[in-house]
Protein backbone atom coordinates (compact mmCIF):
# COMPACT_ATOMS: atom_id res chain seq x y z
CA UNK A 1 0.00 0.00 0.00
CA UNK A 2 1.24 3.51 -1.01
CA UNK A 3 0.79 6.52 1.16
CA UNK A 4 2.16 9.60 -0.53
CA UNK A 5 3.93 11.84 -1.54
CA UNK A 6 6.43 9.24 -2.04
CA UNK A 7 10.29 9.65 -2.15
CA UNK A 8 12.66 10.81 -2.75
CA UNK A 9 11.11 13.99 -1.35
CA UNK A 10 11.18 16.83 -2.73
CA UNK A 11 10.91 20.62 -0.75
CA UNK A 12 7.24 20.79 -1.53
CA UNK A 13 6.72 16.73 -0.88
CA UNK A 14 8.24 16.95 2.06
CA UNK A 15 6.30 19.31 3.39
CA UNK A 16 3.20 17.99 2.37
CA UNK A 17 4.43 14.56 4.30
CA UNK A 18 4.92 16.80 7.63
CA UNK A 19 1.71 18.18 7.30
CA UNK A 20 -0.23 15.00 6.78
CA UNK A 21 1.71 13.86 9.71
CA UNK A 22 0.32 16.83 11.67
CA UNK A 23 -3.10 16.30 10.69
CA UNK A 24 -2.82 12.79 11.16
CA UNK A 25 -1.45 13.23 15.19
CA UNK A 26 -4.50 15.97 15.19
CA UNK A 27 -6.72 13.23 14.75
CA UNK A 28 -6.07 11.88 17.94
CA UNK A 29 -7.19 8.47 16.67
CA UNK A 30 -4.46 5.81 17.78
CA UNK A 31 -4.88 3.36 14.76
CA UNK A 32 -4.99 5.53 12.04
CA UNK A 33 -2.13 7.09 12.80
CA UNK A 34 -0.30 3.83 13.51
CA UNK A 35 -1.59 3.15 9.94
CA UNK A 36 1.37 5.88 8.28
CA UNK A 37 4.14 3.54 10.10
CA UNK A 38 5.71 -0.14 8.58
CA UNK A 39 4.52 -3.10 10.59
CA UNK A 40 7.77 -3.49 12.11
CA UNK A 41 8.60 0.68 12.22
CA UNK A 42 11.24 1.07 15.08
CA UNK A 43 10.63 4.12 17.38
CA UNK A 44 12.54 6.37 19.93
CA UNK A 45 10.63 8.69 21.40
CA UNK A 46 11.60 10.51 24.39
CA UNK A 47 13.73 7.73 26.41
CA UNK A 48 10.64 5.08 25.27
CA UNK A 49 11.75 2.51 22.82
CA UNK A 50 9.04 1.13 20.38
CA UNK A 51 8.69 -1.26 17.48
CA UNK A 52 5.96 -2.56 15.35
CA UNK A 53 2.67 -0.85 14.79
CA UNK A 54 0.92 -2.90 17.98
CA UNK A 55 3.00 -1.21 19.80
CA UNK A 56 2.59 2.45 18.18
CA UNK A 57 -0.97 2.16 18.83
CA UNK A 58 -1.08 1.05 22.09
CA UNK A 59 2.31 4.36 23.15
CA UNK A 60 -0.37 6.55 20.98
CA UNK A 61 -3.44 5.62 23.43
CA UNK A 62 -1.39 6.32 26.57
CA UNK A 63 -0.21 9.62 25.61
CA UNK A 64 -3.51 10.92 24.54
CA UNK A 65 -4.85 9.86 27.98
CA UNK A 66 -3.02 11.73 29.22
CA UNK A 67 -2.37 14.60 26.91
CA UNK A 68 -5.30 15.87 26.73
CA UNK A 69 -7.09 18.69 24.68
CA UNK A 70 -3.99 17.93 22.39
CA UNK A 71 -2.97 20.45 19.71
CA UNK A 72 0.38 20.22 17.41
CA UNK A 73 2.02 22.38 14.63
CA UNK A 74 5.04 20.59 12.54
CA UNK A 75 7.09 22.24 10.34
CA UNK A 76 9.17 20.95 7.74
CA UNK A 77 13.23 21.56 8.56
CA UNK A 78 14.99 19.55 6.63
CA UNK A 79 14.84 16.62 3.70
CA UNK A 80 17.22 14.59 1.41
CA UNK A 81 15.88 11.16 -0.49
CA UNK A 82 13.84 9.26 2.28
CA UNK A 83 14.15 11.12 5.46
CA UNK A 84 12.73 14.21 6.92
CA UNK A 85 13.27 16.41 9.80
CA UNK A 86 10.84 18.60 11.06
CA UNK A 87 10.37 20.50 14.53
CA UNK A 88 7.15 20.27 16.17
CA UNK A 89 5.24 22.03 19.42
CA UNK A 90 2.08 20.93 21.08
CA UNK A 91 -0.42 21.91 23.58
CA UNK A 92 -1.68 20.07 26.38
CA UNK A 93 -3.25 19.40 29.86
CA UNK A 94 -3.03 16.85 32.09
CA UNK A 95 -5.71 15.97 34.52
CA UNK A 96 -5.30 18.78 36.87
CA UNK A 97 -5.36 21.08 34.72
CA UNK A 98 -1.95 21.84 34.21
CA UNK A 99 -1.21 23.51 30.45
CA UNK A 100 2.13 22.43 28.38
CA UNK A 101 3.86 23.43 25.83
CA UNK A 102 5.82 20.66 24.36
CA UNK A 103 8.63 21.27 21.68
CA UNK A 104 10.73 19.19 19.52
CA UNK A 105 12.75 17.19 16.59
CA UNK A 106 12.00 14.57 15.13
CA UNK A 107 14.05 12.74 12.28
CA UNK A 108 11.94 10.20 9.81
CA UNK A 109 12.93 8.06 7.18
CA UNK A 110 10.38 6.49 5.03
CA UNK A 111 9.98 3.29 2.71
CA UNK A 112 9.60 3.11 -0.96
CA UNK A 113 6.06 2.86 -0.27
CA UNK A 114 5.75 6.34 2.13
CA UNK A 115 5.52 4.42 4.83
CA UNK A 116 7.64 5.85 8.03
CA UNK A 117 10.18 3.35 9.02
CA UNK A 118 11.84 5.20 11.65
CA UNK A 119 11.02 7.74 13.58
CA UNK A 120 13.83 9.43 16.53
CA UNK A 121 12.16 11.95 18.94
CA UNK A 122 13.28 14.32 21.52
CA UNK A 123 11.05 16.43 23.29
CA UNK A 124 10.84 18.95 26.12
CA UNK A 125 7.97 19.96 28.40
CA UNK A 126 7.53 23.46 29.41
CA UNK A 127 4.67 24.47 31.84
CA UNK A 128 2.65 27.17 30.75
CA UNK A 129 0.07 29.10 31.87
CA UNK A 130 -3.06 28.56 30.31
CA UNK A 131 -3.36 32.05 29.34
CA UNK A 132 -0.23 31.79 27.74
CA UNK A 133 -1.69 29.09 25.13
CA UNK A 134 -1.11 29.72 21.23
CA UNK A 135 -3.24 26.95 20.07
CA UNK A 136 -6.64 27.71 20.16
CA UNK A 137 -8.32 26.17 17.24
CA UNK A 138 -11.04 23.42 17.78
CA UNK A 139 -9.97 19.66 18.42
CA UNK A 140 -8.42 18.22 14.99
CA UNK A 141 -6.82 19.50 12.10
CA UNK A 142 -5.23 23.09 12.38
CA UNK A 143 -7.42 25.29 10.28
CA UNK A 144 -5.25 26.60 6.79
CA UNK A 145 -4.77 30.05 8.00
CA UNK A 146 -3.79 29.62 11.71
CA UNK A 147 -0.05 30.45 11.83
CA UNK A 148 2.62 27.90 12.05
CA UNK A 149 5.61 27.67 14.11
CA UNK A 150 7.96 30.42 12.58
CA UNK A 151 5.30 32.96 12.64
CA UNK A 152 4.17 32.44 15.87
CA UNK A 153 7.75 33.00 16.61
CA UNK A 154 8.60 29.37 18.08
Amino acid sequence: MDRPPLPPFTAETAAQKARLAEDGWNSRDPARVALAYTQDSRWRNRAEFLQGRDAIEAFLMRKWQRELDYRLIKELWAYQGNRIAVRFAYEWHDDSGQWFRSYGNENWEFDAHGLMQWRIASINDAPIAESARKFHWPLGRRPDDHPGLSALGF
